[in-house]
């Protein structure tokens, strides 16, 4: 009697604890879609969302508590290389403008500071201007000399020397008449870089004052 009061008891105890398993798994479902986009919500994954992506969701909250991402198809691990590299050149970029930023922050303290350098690098300019000017100047005096020998050889061959200074003479004017182009364009590139400084430093500084 004993004994089959006590296979009673094991016997229950059993079927409690395979009724408490069963509660548990049911209050979550299985979420997936096949091949084809069907959508389906079952206890196991069917046989259509084999290899596929599942979530696992709570029936009682309706959150998703678990995801698998399923086999992983090579136009996806290539897609992924893609955004990875993409976001990789995003925080690079982003990296070299906080860089830019701040080294902007700690050059210039004020709009005057800004405005200072850029007389600065004007006045330079302007003088750099001058000193070709004046080397032109010093060329064409050079050229007139050198014409005025070569024309006492009109009928004779010219002596190498002088041959060589008049080449050479071309030379240097050339190089002076194409610098003195770059330093009178190289106004505008000095003004719209300090124009661009003026308007990231503003846009920096005002966008801290208002934090």
């Amino acid at each position: 009697m004993r004994s089959q009061l006590f296979s009673l008891l094991v016997a229950g105890v059993c079927i409690a604890a395979a009724g408490n398993v069963l509660a548990q798994t049911s209050t979550r479902v299985i979420k997936c879609a096949d091949a084809k986009g069907k959508v389906y919500y079952t206890q196991t994954p069917p046989p259509e969302c084999l290899g596929r992506a599942t979530e696992e969701i709570d029936r009682k909250s309706g959150t998703v508590v678990k995801r698998s991402e399923g086999q992983i198809t090579p136009e996806q691990l290539a897609q992924r290389e893609e955004e990875r590299k993409k976001k990789l050149e995003e925080d690079k970029r982003s990296q070299e403008e906080k860089r830019k930023n701040q080294a902007l922050l700690n050059t210039y303290s004020s709009e005057k500071d800004i405005e200072d350098a850029r007389a600065r690098a004007i006045r330079e300019n302007d003088s750099g201007i001058k000193e070709t000017d004046k080397r032109i100047a010093d060329a064409l005096i050079r050229k007139k000399e050198l014409d005025n020998e070569k024309e006492f050889y009109a009928k004779k061959t010219l002596p190498a020397k002088l041959e060589q200074d008049i080449k050479q003479n071309g030379i240097d004017l050339g190089k002076q008449q194409n610098l003195l182009d770059v330093k009178k364009k190289q106004v505008n590139n000095i003004n719209a870089k300090y124009d661009e400084d003026k308007r990231r430093f503003l846009e920096l500084t005002k966008g801290a004052s208002r934090k």
